[in-house]
């Protein structure tokens, strides 16, 4: 198979890259690749909103650059924060015009007010944004013919000069493998775009879903393509202690925005003694503070208090919680609400520049998988999906152009290698795999999570290694499955942030070692 341009992965980045590219061009050939079904990614379960400067009367671009720069701890990069901030209200409104909707009140925006924010500035569709976006794109992505949708692939292995033996040192596509028959397919493309999200699934708890095990910053490592700030990994706050369906279920922080407050088993407000700001301090400081106490009061979580918060506020703004703690027997709001940290994003990934390219020519990445200097060493909450609005839309300005310059005949791209081939008939246990992973997230959790320390990241480099070999024999020994592709991903991603977390030698953002306390 063969496309202009491939875009692997089905959320907010690489379906608003194909809408945009479809606009540009309806000549080009595109080629989306979604892991599940094309509902399912990260995107989906973004609850709160989309951080936007709408309200100039009470906020300004300046504000929110501050705010941006503050939650980032002094490493962010200020050119791209305020481009992105900048550019914000367009991409709005452009993504209003593809048909998603967003809460009004009295015929403008209703905006609320998260955590490290100074001013109301979210926009959000009650609080289920991610899924309303996901749906309005879909829409809007039939009506295009020049792009092709391919559901069930998993990402194995970038197309390189390692495979083509030429010495150009660009990206000429991807193999990937069918969940369901498990054959691997090669899809060779003049421009290959990552929008794989971030890794969530290497650590016990998760607001991910299960299938976001890095694919592309795995396929991205083997490649050698340059990647930084990994060990900056978010945790949100307020998860939910219970799963729902298997999942960790987000409590959005827009509910702390809206007067909820964080209690200890003893029923006392304890964030008032961690930062001025409270529950509504930036995330890192909040979920410090709660795993914290939870070490503190021997307990397995703590208690969000909604008691402030109305029925109403609760049936208008938040249903889609309100609903599944009804389920759980959590009756809002005179019910507190069990929460616990839980991984949430990844500010780091692959470095990119401005348009969202990386480092190997005609790889792009955009959203959680990149690095685009926008996070710093902690995301200011929803300042993801403008993210990924801003960047989906400068790379496929750039990649209109960049198609228009001089690169291998499509000859060239239809001649490289299939997947080498496998010679196994065996398949490896599924319970193996199982086991192999649970063990790696079992050691991130414990070692690489929230608390670090420089032995424990020591201890865990040489349990990692074990993992790796063991995962690395089973590759080599047995037909490449879903299943060891993801843990394959998961092994090599883990290592590189225990890597670079031990060249880390001052807390700062997310990233917390004790020893540097």
């Amino acid at each position: 198979m063969f496309a202009d341009v491939l875009i692997i992965g089905t959320g907010i980045s690489g379906l608003s890259f194909a809408i945009k590219l479809a606009q540009c061009n309806p000549e080009i050939s595109i080629v989306l690749i979604s892991k599940d079904q094309v509902s399912e990614g990260n995107t989906k379960y973004a609850q709160g909103g989309i951080a936007v400067v709408s309200d100039f009367e009470k906020d300004s671009f300046e504000k929110h650059i501050q705010d941006t720069l503050t939650a980032g701890a002094g490493a962010c990069n200020p050119e791209v924060v305020k481009f992105v901030v900048e550019e914000g209200k367009d991409r709005l409104k452009e993504l209003i015009t593809w048909g998603t909707q967003f809460d009004t009140q009295k015929e403008n925006l209703h905006l609320v007010k998260e955590g490290g924010h100074s001013e109301k500035r979210v926009v959000h569709y009650k609080d289920h944004t991610g899924l309303h976006i996901q749906e309005a794109l879909m829409n809007k992505i039939k009506s295009f013919k020049n792009i092709q949708i391919l559901e069930n692939h998993t990402l194995v292995d970038l197309i390189t000069d390692h495979h083509s033996k030429e010495k150009h040192n660009r990206c000429y596509g991807a193999y990937v493998i069918s969940k369901k028959e498990e054959s691997i397919l090669k899809i060779s493309a003049k421009i290959t775009a990552l929008c794989t999200g971030g890794a969530g699934s290497l650590y016990a708890h998760s607001t991910n879903p299960s299938i976001a095990t890095g694919d592309g910053l795995g396929a991205a490592y083997r490649a050698k393509v340059h990647m930084d700030k990994l060990p900056y990994v978010q945790f949100h706050p307020t998860a939910l202690y219970h799963k729902v369906n298997g999942n960790t279920f987000l409590i959005t922080e827009a509910v702390r925005g809206a007067g909820a407050k964080l209690k200890n088993s003893s029923g006392a407000r304890f964030m008032n003694e961690y930062d001025s700001r409270k529950e509504l301090a930036p995330r890192d400081i909040v979920a410090r503070a709660i795993q914290k106490e939870i070490q503190k009061q021997q307990e397995k979580y703590v208690a969000l208090d909604c008691s402030e918060i109305s029925v109403e506020t609760w049936k208008k703004h938040f249903p889609n919680i309100y609903d599944t703690c009804s389920t759980l027997d959590i009756h809002l709001p005179q019910d507190p609400i069990p929460v616990v940290p839980a991984a949430h994003y990844f500010c780091g990934g692959i470095q990119v520049n401005s348009n969202s390219e990386s480092k190997l020519k005609g790889l792009y990445a955009i959203g959680e998988c990149s690095s685009t200097g926008l996070h710093g060493a902690n995301r200011l909450a929803s300042n993801s999906l403008l993210e990924a609005l801003v960047f989906s839309h400068r790379a496929a300005l750039d990649v209109i152009n960049a198609l228009q310059e001089k690169l291998p005949e499509t000859s060239f791209y239809e001649a490289l290698p299939e997947w080498k081939g496998d010679t196994y008939s065996n398949s490896v246990e599924i319970k193996e795999i199982r086991q192999l992973r649970l063990r790696l997230q079992e050691v991130m959790t414990n070692q690489v999570g929230i608390f670090k320390t420089t032995n424990g990241l020591k201890e865990v480099d040489f349990e990692m290694y074990e993992i790796y070999k063991k995962v690395q024999k089973i590759y080599n020994q047995h037909k490449l499955t879903n299943g060891l592709c993801e843990l394959r991903n998961m092994v090599s991603i883990a290592h590189l942030i225990i890597q670079q977390a031990q060249s880390i030698t001052e807390n700062k953002g997310v990233f917390y070692n004790q020893d540097y306390a």
